[in-house]
């Protein structure tokens, strides 16, 4: 058995070996889930907008993130919900750049860029996130390609139809996982063209970016088929609003209980990032999801 820093419980596993490199950060797998921390700097994010608008109060919550066990905060200047207003580029650096710089300053934690904007990412880059995720995927801009494979940062290449926009008005697929895995294969070629290695990217199959309820189930329950790709899978499910849609829970912060529910099964299922607004709660089921799992 193998202890890893940090974790009270002997960690063994019979998933892939697997390198995430972003920058200065490794990421060795198997290995305890890693955590990502949501800190949202917007107005009008489905669950926290408006909250740490400000950079002193993103900041702190940011600490707070990192001092719950989070391994990587991921900053957003413009929010993705449904029909959300987009964002100019400069208001989403005013936003976003201070914050980073100072987390940078303050947290040994990893920061990542949550943004479709290639300029926006190589200024983030820059300030010191070293994960760029973008819900576009890189199909607005090919810049983007060029920023990631430049600086050397990790992406995230996440599945959404349509744009926030218009994603959910009238989301169809003959077979969703089926569709999201080709969505995966050409993307990772399209990224290896630009000169990113595998071992850069993470996959996330994009719940509620372009899905029904059943498309979202259908996802989770197909988790497995995306680990073929030997590549970490991300899921994105905190305080989702299909998670109110079958627990009757109208607010968000009601649905702690549902999205760590659904943590657990995909962690199960060989999903090994996890991007949540509630972070120590998360980390202690997944930390008992892994204690039986390697039983």
């Amino acid at each position: 058995m193998e202890w890893r820093g940090g974790d009270t419980v002997p960690y063994q596993s019979s998933e892939c070996r697997m390198l995430l490199q972003a920058r200065q950060f490794q990421f060795q797998f198997p290995r305890p889930a890693l955590i990502v921390g949501v800190l949202n700097v917007t107005p009008d994010s489905f669950s926290d907008g408006g909250r740490f608008l400000g950079a002193d109060a993103a900041v702190a919550q940011g600490l707070k993130l990192a001092a719950e066990g989070a391994d990587i905060i991921d900053v957003g200047g413009e929010s993705t919900r449904p029909n959300a207003t987009p964002v100019g580029e400069e208001e989403e650096l005013r936003r976003v750049l201070p914050v980073i710089e100072e987390l940078n300053r303050r947290t040994k934690a990893a920061l990542s860029i949550d943004t479709m904007k290639p300029g926006v990412a190589r200024a983030a880059v820059k300030a010191g996130a070293s994960i760029v995720n973008d819900v576009a995927a890189n199909r607005f801009d090919p810049e983007m390609g060029r920023v990631v494979s430049e600086s050397g940062a990790a992406y995230v290449l996440m599945h959404m139809q349509g744009t926030p926009q218009t994603m959910q008005k009238n989301p169809s697929y003959k077979d969703v996982a089926a569709e999201v895995n080709e969505f995966f294969g050409r993307g990772l070629k399209q990224l290896a063209a630009f000169g990113v290695a595998a071992e850069r990217v993470i996959l996330d199959v994009g719940i509620g970016f372009g899905k029904t309820l059943e498309h979202n189930l259908q996802l989770l329950g197909g988790l497995r088929s995306f680990t073929k790709w030997e590549r970490p899978v991300m899921l994105g499910v905190s305080r989702k609003s299909f998670i109110g849609a079958i627990t009757g829970e109208a607010k968000t912060g009601e649905r702690l209980p549902g999205s760590v529910a659904c943590a657990c099964w995909a962690r199960a299922a060989g999903a090994q990032i996890f991007r949540v607004h509630d972070v120590a709660a998360t980390r202690q089921a997944l930390r008992m999801t892994e204690a039986i799992m390697n039983t």
